[in-house]
């Protein structure tokens, strides 16, 4: 299986966007730099203690040895399913599903498909499926929707073009890496993704590949709607990132807090929950005397969230600077 699934450390290996040149290991943390971690440390808090660690001190890529997640309804309309590293969301429409990711390409019949089933969800009414950027383990279903239930495959111009001329991967082989939707619709900034009485507001995030995105969704929480979001684009290993890709990449959070604050967002999903784990919200949700929903956070919270993120990749440029 580990010789099957693509890690997004391997897809990126070659990316002139994202790729740093080979660097020597890495040498113990400058008092400046210490005294930026405790900035990100500050700036989340008890609740963000997981992620300021995770983006600052010890950050991974997902894994094939990340453990699945039982498909579980998160919300009234919306749903997970896949592994503790990577998760495709599904959300219910009045007019069919809309799925944001695809999990990897040799998931879609061993994990993506039997959740479906285990969900009660028709994999035939998936009608949109959003990809928030262009690695293997985020399109790999998307081929398979595509021919088999007409779906449609939104991704970004810059990462249709990542996709399908990827970098030279391992031993110098270039070419695609998986089996590739037809080009098709195309996510732009601000261009709203209408599916029944879903809205989905991409945002352009750049610094994980060229195209990133985030998205900005509607969620129903017993009966209440309230504003969800997901930072499609989540930089996993600093080392696989050149120094244009943090540059960029820093000023990508700051346009999304400004998003976020605008649309009010209030609830925090991610295609990569190892920031923040997702196993122990889906044990509250599992519980009877379940409290509020765990991904509820608030919008402070969520604001708080994005600046660690903010704060750890100032960690990052300013090692790879030498400071």
């Amino acid at each position: 299986m580990a010789a099957k699934r693509l890690g997004v450390a391997a897809l990126c290996a070659g990316l002139g966007f994202a790729q740093a040149p080979p660097s020597a290991p890495q040498k113990p943390d400058s008092d400046q730099v210490k005294a930026l971690i405790e900035k990100a440390k500050r700036a989340g808090g008890e609740r963000w203690a997981e992620e300021a660690h995770f983006f600052c001190v010890a950050p991974r890529p997902n894994s094939p040895t990340d453990p699945w997640i039982e498909p579980t309804q998160i919300f009234d309309n919306v749903f997970v399913i896949g592994n503790q590293g990577t998760i495709a969301t599904v959300i219910r429409t009045s007019a069919g599903l809309l799925m944001i990711d695809a999990l990897s390409p040799n998931e879609t019949e061993t994990q993506l498909l039997p959740g479906f089933q285990k969900l009660g969800l028709d994999p035939a009414q998936v009608k949109v499926i959003l990809v928030g950027h262009g690695h293997a383990d985020h399109f790999g279903g998307a081929a398979y929707f595509q021919s088999h239930y007409g779906t449609k495959i939104y991704i970004s111009p810059a990462d249709w073009d990542l996709m399908e001329d990827p970098p030279a991967g391992p031993g110098g082989k270039k070419g695609p890496t998986a089996p590739l939707p037809k080009r098709d619709q195309l996510l732009q900034e601000g261009r709203e993704i209408i599916l029944g009485d879903i809205r989905v507001t991409p945002v352009a995030v750049p610094g994980h590949t060229p195209g990133s995105m985030g998205f900005l969704f509607p969620v129903k929480d017993k009966g209440k709607t309230r504003m969800a979001a997901m930072y499609a684009g989540t930089v996993l290993t600093p080392g696989i990132v050149s120094d244009q890709g943090l540059q960029t990449y820093l000023k990508s959070v700051g346009h999304f807090q400004e998003a976020t604050t605008k649309a009010k967002v209030e609830i925090e999903i991610q295609n990569h929950p190892l920031m923040d784990s997702i196993q122990p919200k889906l044990d509250v949700l599992k519980r009877r005397d379940k409290g509020p929903n765990p991904f509820v956070v608030g919008r402070a919270e969520y604001q708080r969230f994005l600046d660690v993120m903010a704060a750890c990749t100032e960690v990052n440029i300013a090692r790879r600077k030498g400071l």
